[in-house]
């Protein structure tokens, strides 16, 4: 699929790293770093804006490495681009850890995946169907 983008930032496109990755990296564009201080957060720009065709949306998720090794990743994971929206797409990140975590321009902070989604039209009805599960909620099918 072909998706319109206006790169407003000093690097690259986003791409996929191997043939098999969902995502593609979003890098920091930064004129100067940012300090994320334990339990901070800050909107972090890409300098990228899509056209997104109706039907699709572009989730932004955390990169695995930077949350496992350093406690930062996406706030509102994922975050939703949809698409009717025009701006620049920017990251919300939070530092998790107890140790400072500097945000260089062009650091890889996150991965966008285009995803397909459907719309709902809702049914307004008295009855559900029944399942086993019934009203289990948060933990009632168990941990092992």
């Amino acid at each position: 699929m072909q998706i319109k983008i206006i790169n407003k930032s000093t690097h690259a496109l986003p791409n996929y790293e191997t043939l098999a990755s969902a995502g593609m990296d979003l890098r920091a564009n930064l004129a100067s770093s940012i300090i994320l201080k334990p339990l901070d957060r800050a909107i972090v720009p890409t300098g990228l804006f899509i056209e997104l065709p109706i039907g699709y949306e572009a989730q932004v998720r955390p990169r695995s490495g930077l949350a496992a090794k350093k406690g930062i990743t996406v706030l509102n994971s994922p975050g939703t681009v949809d698409a009717d929206y025009r701006g620049e797409i920017g990251v919300i990140l939070v530092n998790l850890s107890h140790e400072d975590f500097v945000v260089e321009n062009g650091e890889r902070i996150a991965q966008l995946v285009i995803a397909k989604h459907e719309r709902a039209e809702w049914i307004a009805v008295d009855v559900l169907s029944e399942t086993s599960r019934g009203e289990g909620g948060f933990g009632s099918t168990g941990v092992k």
